[in-house]
Parts: structure tokens; sequence; C-alpha cells
């Protein structure tokens, strides 16, 4: 696994190759295959996802993610990534550290999706490993924190199986599919994977 351009990671197109998928910043040119795919997959994704807008899969709502990426991301506050096929190029779903807090933390949130045709194939856990090596490394952060639906056994086992530890449980933590839902919590620590 190899980070393109530590020093310039803010240009648009940062990669990050993982084996089987490779890691690249959103830009305006993966717009059709994004839209697509999650239109795809959007029966899928409800359930996990936070309720979508009216205008989520257009254009300028597309335009405005970006600008916001960018913004976080020089900020040091998000780095979002689509998750690529290293063999076919095909986009296949996103992975984003955010909720980047430094001072005594140094600790990020995880999110992922995948589109539903690419699910269960081993992908994320390909794009979780390579993007480990990034927050700890590059970042220099200390940890990372994901959370899941307590019956998301398909996301508890990934972060289990990344080496993640479970560390609790977090009444109507977030809203997702527009209701407050409790999640279980995880966390990986640096030390971890250096050992």
């Amino acid at each position: 696994m190899a980070f393109l351009r530590p020093s310039s990671f803010l240009d648009s197109g940062s990669t990050i190759f993982g084996g089987t998928v490779t890691l690249r910043t959103p830009q305006i040119l993966d717009y059709q295959a994004w839209a697509e795919l999650r239109a795809e997959s959007r029966n899928y994704l409800i359930p996990w996802e936070p309720t979508w807008s009216r205008d989520e899969l257009t254009r300028a709502a597309f335009r405005h993610r970006l600008k916001h990426y960018a913004r976080d991301m020089r900020d040091d506050q998000v780095y979002p990534f689509f998750i690529f096929d290293s063999g076919d190029d095909n986009l296949l779903g996103g992975i984003t550290l955010s909720n980047v807090r430094r001072g005594v933390s140094q600790t990020g949130s995880i999110g992922y999706w995948m589109g539903r045709p690419h699910a269960c194939k081993g992908h994320m856990t390909s794009a979780l490993h390579a993007l480990v090596p990034f927050i700890f490394d590059t970042l220099k952060l200390h940890r990372i924190e994901a959370a899941c639906l307590p019956h998301n056994t398909a996301s508890i086992g990934l972060l289990l199986k990344c080496g993640f530890e479970r560390e609790g449980y977090a009444s109507r933590y977030l809203k997702i599919n527009g209701a407050w839902q409790d999640h279980v919590l995880f966390g990986l620590l640096s030390e971890e994977i250096r050992r």
C-alpha cells in the first residue's frame, strides 16, 4: 500500500493503492458513475444512512458536496475517498474519515458505503486496510472510531476483522433513515496496529 503525494494531499485526485482497490478523493468527473451506483443501490443503502435529500443525486448536489469536501480537507476535518476496483477502475463505494479532532484527542471517525452489486465481496475490507496506514502514519492520528447499527452484522464483522474493538453502546446516537437509532461503538488505536 502506498500513498501518493503525501505532502500535497489536498490536491484533487490524491490516491491510495490497496491491493484489489484504489482509493481516490472524489472529483467532478466521478459524478455520473457515483449517481448511477447510488441510484441503483438506493434501497440497499437507505436503511443504513441519514435521510436522502430530494436532490441527493443531482449534479448540483454533487458539486456542493465536492466544495464541502475541499474546504473540510483544507481544514483537516474530513478526508473522503471513493473506492475503485483496481482491475477495471469501476466505482465500488466510498469511505470517509470525518470529525478529525486534534489536540489531546488525535482521533477521527470512519464511515463507509458500498454499492449493492459490490457488497460482501471483500472490497470494503481491502479499502479499510488501505486507509488505516494513511490515518495513522500520514495524518498521525492516535485513534479511529466507528459506529454501526446493532443489526448491521456485515459492518460489525468488517470492523472486527480489521482489528477494531467493540467499546460500547450509544442509545439514539445517530439519525439514520429519519429516526434516532442506537449504535454499537468501535475503536482502533495506532499502537494496536503496530503490534
